[in-house]
């Protein structure tokens, strides 16, 4: 008989961005969320909705984006196929970088550690490389984690926060 491995079935505590700037914006953001219950990714806290320009190019439609915190058996280049496949689902076609598109999941965090996969069909960088500049990622991620630490940084969010631009922090609207 095989010995379990004790971390084999370890519950992961992950942090995903999710984020809309094509059709109905929050009808495909609950969708996301659905879909990813639907993988046996329970959803235990989510922010607010905030609305962003698109970047780098303002004259795409507005964002609209939240922060989920799930937990998952899933491994995270199992989640990471898993978001993809959803992103598709949902109507997403691959384009130019910082094109609209319907929908668009990142995991931002996945147990606080600092995780890299890189294979044929995989390019995963955990925390999300550009986490730690975004608005629409620490403004949310503060509303529901307030004690939240940048795992490659070693840095508070509000640490995070407090070096962001204001006028970063004034682009970014509760909705």
């Amino acid at each position: 008989m095989k010995k379990q491995d004790i971390l084999e079935n370890r519950v992961n505590l992950a942090i995903l961005g999710i984020g809309s700037n094509l059709g109905n914006r929050r009808k495909n953001i609950e969708k996301a969320k659905f879909y990813l219950q639907l993988n046996k990714i329970k959803l235990i806290n989510f922010s607010s909705y905030y609305e962003t320009h698109s970047w780098p190019n303002k004259k795409f439609p507005k964002y609209l984006n939240i922060i989920v915190m799930v937990k998952t058996h899933l491994k995270p280049y199992e989640l990471f196929k898993i978001i993809k496949l959803i992103e598709i689902k949902l109507g997403r076609k691959r384009s130019f970088k910082n094109y609209p598109r319907t929908c668009d999941i990142d995991i931002i965090d996945f147990n606080n550690k600092e995780i890299e996969v890189k294979s044929k069909n995989i390019d995963l960088k955990i925390p999300h490389p550009r986490a730690h500049l975004r608005n629409f990622v620490l403004v949310p991620l503060y509303e529901i984690s307030k004690t939240w630490k940048h795992p490659k940084f070693n840095k508070k969010i509000s640490y995070l926060l407090n070096k962001t631009k204001t006028c970063e922090l004034r682009a970014i609207k509760l909705i």
